[in-house]
């Protein structure tokens, strides 16, 4: 089958999403495919290709920092221009398939999928609609809160539009939050905060643009994430942290954090995380053709709070939902043929 890989992009997750695009290659050439690998954004997008089976593929190591924001608005408009005319939407035109392995901004916000729908280009994972209703941690939150899919006490803010809530003063009050993007992905820009005077200084860094942050009570229990491929859920993951929250360093450098799967726990206390795992893909509108991982973090009780849901989640050779797999039996190779399968003809 001739694949193309999008990978790469305009997100702060753009190294993560080289790599991952370099390891869905090698998976395919091993399995007999063709592959062009293209990052949308770059300027050459085409980095590789056509590969058949057999070619090398260089790695990518991702680096201990996300790309500098100031890089991003000037990617989006390659990224832009090379989707929506000229020869890279050719190319995914005639392809047999497209490979999303792009993470974070367009590539899992909807905006990609919304193209590549258009443009009638059969690609992976979920439609731009499930990807759309679950970029946005406030509003999905509130979707999975109505499927009985239990989520914590959230407030949003943009600290460029208004001066500080009084019901973020009193989760802070209440005891220590997490501060994030309401839409951001890979744990990139999470806070710990214990103090008012700390959450001035977080916001001082968002009010020179339009970002809008959530504030929810910070979790002191244990954290897992469950994988949904198609209709299957796969086993628990457990992240050991020996941080407060699973930011972006812990979640890509190697050694930085213990993840283990199948997770330590009972099995009735596993078989509730797959089941509130599937739920959550399915109430966000996540179908047999498509596939999520869902994180949850437990209160100090240890009752399990569903704290996101991702439509595109890493397939480095790090990442959580390949580590999942392992332990589903499933070769890394595997896993990629079963998200090409997953895909509509």
């Amino acid at each position: 089958m001739r694949v193309v890989i999008l990978c790469g992009g305009e997100s702060s997750e753009r190294d993560v999403s080289l790599a991952s695009g370099r390891s869905v290659a090698g998976a395919l050439l091993e399995r007999g495919h063709e592959v062009v690998l293209v990052d949308p954004a770059a300027e050459a997008p085409v980095l590789a290709g056509p590969l058949r089976p057999g070619a090398p593929v260089d790695g990518f190591a991702v680096g201990k920092e996300p790309p500098s924001p100031a890089d991003l608005p000037r990617l989006r408009r390659r990224m832009h221009a090379a989707l929506t005319g000229g020869p890279v939407l050719e190319l995914l035109r005639a392809a047999e398939l497209v490979f999303l392995a792009l993470h974070g901004g367009w590539g899992e916000d909807g905006h990609v999928q919304a193209l590549l729908e258009r443009a009638d280009v059969r690609f992976t994972g979920a439609g731009s609609a499930a990807c759309a209703a679950a970029w946005h941690k406030g509003r999905a939150q509130a979707a999975l809160a109505a499927a009985d899919v239990p989520v914590t006490e959230r407030v949003l803010w943009q600290p460029a539009a208004s001066d500080l809530p009084a019901a973020v003063r009193r989760l802070v009050a209440a005891g220590p939050v997490v501060v994030k993007p309401v839409a951001d992905g890979s744990s990139v820009s999470v806070h710990y905060v214990d103090s008012l005077p700390q959450l001035a200084r977080v916001a001082a860094r968002t009010r020179s643009g339009e970002a809008e942050l959530i504030v929810e009570p910070f979790l002191s229990g244990r954290e897992f994430t469950v994988a949904v491929v198609g209709g299957e859920v796969l086993p628990v993951v457990e992240i050991e942290l020996t941080t407060s929250v699973f930011d972006y360093t812990a979640k890509y450098q190697s050694g930085a954090v213990s993840e283990v799967c199948p997770a330590p726990v009972p099995t009735e206390f596993a078989a509730q995380l797959q089941e509130l795992a599937l739920r959550a893909h399915q109430a966000l509108g996540f179908g047999g053709n498509s596939y999520s991982r869902t994180d949850f973090r437990c209160d100090a009780g240890g009752e399990p709070m569903c704290l996101e849901v991702n439509a595109l989640p890493g397939l480095t050779a790090t990442s959580l939902l390949p580590l999942a797999a392992t332990a589903a039996g499933w070769t890394y190779s595997d896993l990629i043929q079963r998200l090409m399968d997953l895909s509509p003809r």
